[in-house]
């Protein structure tokens, strides 16, 4: 009986972090229709560029999509797309209208030049 509302109160917590996380952050959607702020091509393959910006950035989480690599750095605050191409690897980076504070873009930016070079 007592493992019922700890339940409860566990649900609550979950659902009220999620609400103040969706209040907070930019959608996926929201930052693929937004202008590149960077958009650069790389001879390097770009699960190495993924590997060397998760060592630069270790807060930036990785996903697959459509054939290309997603890296959402910051809460949400910048949207790397790293796309194969026939020499290398096309980047885009979008910026989020709203700013978290995390990552920089001046840092951004030199961490994108260093992973691609």
């Amino acid at each position: 009986m007592t493992t019922l509302p700890r339940f409860a109160h566990l649900f609550a917590m979950a659902a009220s972090a999620a609400a103040l996380a969706a209040c907070s952050s930019t959608s996926g959607p929201e930052l693929r229709a937004s202008k590149p702020v960077i958009h650069v091509s790389s001879a390097r393959p770009a699960s190495d560029i993924s590997s060397c910006l998760q060592r630069m950035i270790p807060s930036a989480q990785t996903r697959r999509a459509q054939g290309s690599t997603e890296l959402m750095v910051g809460s949400n605050a910048w949207l790397v797309t790293l796309t194969p191409s026939v020499y290398g690897s096309e980047v885009k980076v979008q910026q989020s209208s709203s700013d978290d504070g995390g990552v920089p873009e001046p840092e951004l930016r030199f961490d994108i030049a260093r992973c691609t070079t």
